[in-house]
């Protein structure tokens, strides 16, 4: 992984000594910081062990309990022969329950129930269906705090459990049992997932070069997140629509709050995009529209896939004869690199540039760890809680008090 477009240093030194002296204090108090560093082998042996006729896996959970495990699992699925499917229950919308529901074979299907706290409604509620069309305890295995309701629930029935430590947040448990699980089940290298997250908190808590990208890249967003407050992250590559929806969770939900130490309401909002097709249509808007929005390309060096357009020519159709021979994967690398190049010649829009190696996954924990850190960094630098989610909290409760009126109505 790396970057070929840098931004400047924006912070003076005291200000930087200071940013990193609260960033490793806070590895004392946040969990995802350690998460790379895990012994795997408990999650491992556990999923080596699940039957072999299993053949699908219905992953029930919302939000940061299922968001992290698609984007790995979506990003290596075309090109790596995974074990088991992974059916992701997100929504409470029936006609999509229905439908996952009808793709699966429940006696070859084993169930996972991921809730850090036990009770989100979404996913009780799907879950609860689910349990009464089969309430096999060997079915279901469940990742929760330990001694939430969920997690008494699972020992009393004789459920397999995991737990997720408490000090890892939903949104940044992708490194955890949460994604590893999942990830394991279906046949995934979490060990490599890991290895590549690995890397990039070694380069940036030893002084590496990830540790002057990533300060001075968030200091940029700091210091200009009142002018440049959208933050577009342009994904040149279909395996990547996955965790484009996971960094505008991680982003949106992190960033968006109300200063600490003021009244103000602040934040970066979040946009993904994925290349070549949102050329022709958001492109535009980042080229002649306002200019509060800094764009981030993703690209990926090695596609591994010679998939090439043939050598014909048609008639009336001469001229596209340039595409002759030509390989896809050179073909999207150099429409990524005209955006890009036509967005640097209007001198007024902030881009930067990430290439990971290739899809894989190790390319992904080193992505993923990257975006956690940024995100921690521009936290700080804009003085909000970038772990906790009051405004999310917020919906929940009026949802459940909605829910008790109705049982009283009943």
């Amino acid at each position: 992984m790396k970057s070929k477009l840098k931004f400047e240093e924006h912070l003076l030194s005291k200000e930087r000594k200071s940013l990193l002296e609260k960033i490793a204090k806070e590895q004392e108090e946040i969990g995802y910081y350690k998460l790379p560093d895990q012994d795997t082998s408990a999650i491992v042996e556990y999923a080596q062990s699940l039957d072999k006729s299993i053949e699908t896996v219905a992953v029930i959970g919302i939000g940061g309990s299922s968001l992290g495990a698609k984007a790995v699992y979506e990003f290596l699925k075309p090109v790596k022969k995974l074990q088991r499917r992974l059916y992701f229950f997100e929504s409470t919308d029936p006609i999509n329950i229905e439908s996952q529901l009808e793709k699966i074979d429940m006696e070859k299907c084993h169930v996972l129930v991921i809730s850090k706290s036990g009770t989100t409604v979404e996913t009780m509620a799907i879950f609860k269906y689910i349990y009464s069309l089969d309430s096999s305890s060997e079915r279901y295995t469940f990742i929760s705090e330990d001694g939430s309701k969920l997690d008494k629930f699972a020992k009393s029935v004789g459920i397999n459990r995991f737990h997720l430590q408490e000090s890892v947040g939903g949104r940044f448990s992708v490194l955890s049992v949460v994604g590893l699980l999942p990830l394991a089940l279906s046949g995934v290298d979490i060990v490599a997932l890991l290895r590549g997250a690995a890397k990039i908190k070694e380069s940036f808590f030893n002084d590496g070069y990830i540790k002057e990208l990533l300060v001075n890249k968030a200091s940029f967003y700091a210091k200009n997140h009142a002018i440049y407050n959208i933050n577009c992250l342009f994904a040149y590559s279909e395996t990547m629509r996955y965790f484009i929806q996971w960094y505008v969770q991680l982003w949106g939900e992190s960033l968006g709050k109300k200063q600490r130490n003021s009244a103000f309401n602040v934040g970066l909002t979040p946009i993904g995009l994925i290349g070549p097709k949102d050329q022709h249509s958001f492109l535009q808007l980042i080229m002649e529209g306002t200019r509060d929005k800094s764009i981030t390309f993703i690209e990926i060096a090695d596609f591994q896939n010679e998939l090439e357009i043939p050598d014909i020519s048609l008639e009336y159709l001469e001229e596209m004869d340039l595409l002759n021979g030509v390989k896809f994967s050179e073909l999207i690398s150099m429409q990524s690199q005209s955006v890009l190049e036509a967005l640097l010649e209007e001198g007024d829009i902030p881009i930067d540039e990430i290439i990971i190696d290739r899809v894989d996954e190790a390319s992904m924990g080193e992505l993923i760890y990257y975006y956690e850190l940024l995100t921690s960094l521009v936290g700080e630098l804009i003085d909000v809680n970038t772990y906790d989610q009051p405004g999310v909290e917020a919906g929940k409760i009026i949802l459940k008090e909605k829910l008790q009126q109705r049982k009283k109505s009943d």
